[in-house]
């Protein structure tokens, strides 16, 4: 594909996925150039042959698709430098910015463009992000490409752009629900007789197995519940409890808070 790309903000977000690409080999690191204002922290990046910049300008110059990937409060300043430097024939852009529909990007750069929003997680600083993506006036070639591109990072979906706040919820807030479900799992270990360490390793895995059961086999939860919960068993016992005690409806309450919190925020 030998495309060239740019990512405007190599924070955390940024870096991880520079990261992701490069050893991936997804893209040449020649082929990467990432910015950011003080370049220090992305000195492991350029070791790796990433080329590294703090002129924005410079790097979409370079490039063939720039990622924006910068704090929702940089995102007019950025687009409004870089403006004069796109070319609709030649950038393809994709925003990694919470809370910035397709239509604010336009107001800015112009409704000529190939568009792509992504909703990440943190996992894709260890390429297991699920990626929840959006376009707007993008080829099918170019579609793919984006799908590929954030499949290098872990697991991606398109969906429909009215989703992305909903997205941001179930994938990126959801990440803290998981983390939150296993230190109570390992408070309950630890309770039952494990040390914090094996606690935390057994419910770590546990649950990582859990969810490749469902990736792996295309299944849904209850499927494989049924397959650990025998008739009078210690599973089944538990389940129950913890449904007395509303463990999901507690979960889904949760959610919902969230989303609504995000659409009174905007």
């Amino acid at each position: 594909m030998n495309k060239k790309i740019a990512i405007i903000g190599g924070g955390n977000l940024g870096a991880a996925m520079a990261e992701g690409l490069v050893s991936s080999g997804f893209v040449l690191p020649e082929h990467l150039i990432v910015t950011r204002r003080n370049i220090d922290p992305l000195q492991s990046l350029k070791d790796k042959g990433v080329l590294i910049s703090d002129d924005n300008i410079e790097a979409v110059q370079f490039a063939d698709w720039v990622v924006l990937a910068v704090k929702p409060f940089q995102i007019k300043e950025v687009l409004t430098q870089i403006q004069p430097s796109l070319d609709a024939k030649k950038h393809v852009l994709v925003s990694l910015v919470t809370g910035v529909w397709i239509k604010d990007l336009q107001e800015i750069v112009g409704e000529e463009f190939s568009l792509f929003r992504a909703m990440p997680n943190t996992a894709i600083a260890i390429q297991e992000s699920m990626t929840c993506i959006c376009s707007h006036h993008a080829s099918k070639e170019q579609v793919a490409y984006a799908a590929d591109f954030f499949n290098q990072l872990g697991k991606s979906v398109f969906i429909e752009e009215k989703l992305m706040d909903a997205a941001t919820v179930l994938g990126a807030c959801g990440t803290a629900y998981a983390m939150r479900y296993i230190r109570a799992n390992i408070q309950g270990g630890i309770e039952i007789g494990f040390s914090a360490a094996n606690a935390s390793l057994i419910a770590a895995q546990t649950v990582k197995g859990a969810a490749e059961l469902l990736l792996k086999h295309n299944t849904h939860p209850e499927q494989e519940i049924d397959k650990v919960t025998t008739p009078k068993g210690c599973t089944i016992a538990g389940l129950n409890e913890m449904e007395h005690q509303g463990f999901s409806s507690s979960l889904i309450k949760g959610i919902i808070t969230s989303y609504k919190k995000i659409l009174s925020d905007m």
